[in-house]
């Protein structure tokens, strides 16, 4: 299994987020999820305001064209970007045809 899949113009990633890290960055695949490494701490829903920000950055589009689909409460997250406009430099990731 990949840990992203295209719905239509829609990207949905799998997701394992390590927040409190040193820094941002994409750092590999962690078992068949995208693993992300956030600054941001995990209290009261900032590691996933920060990963949705982080996200629309890094695909090009505005915070409200990405979503969290499920795990919110959890490491484990899967998210749908709505018609990225780029696609960072990630293992495999391809934009259908």
């Amino acid at each position: 299994m990949s840990y992203f899949r295209w719905d239509g113009d829609d990207l949905i990633l799998e997701c394992h987020l390590q927040p409190a890290a040193r820094s941002d960055d994409f750092s590999g695949l962690h078992g068949d999820r995208l693993k992300i490494r956030l600054t941001a701490p995990p209290v009261e829903g900032k590691a996933n305001a920060y990963l949705m920000a982080f996200l629309a950055k890094a695909f090009g589009v505005s915070k409200s064209q990405v979503s969290l689909i499920s795990g919110e409460l959890n490491r484990q997250k899967r998210v749908r970007i709505c018609s990225p406009k780029k696609l960072p430099d990630l293992p495999d990731l391809v934009r259908q045809s």
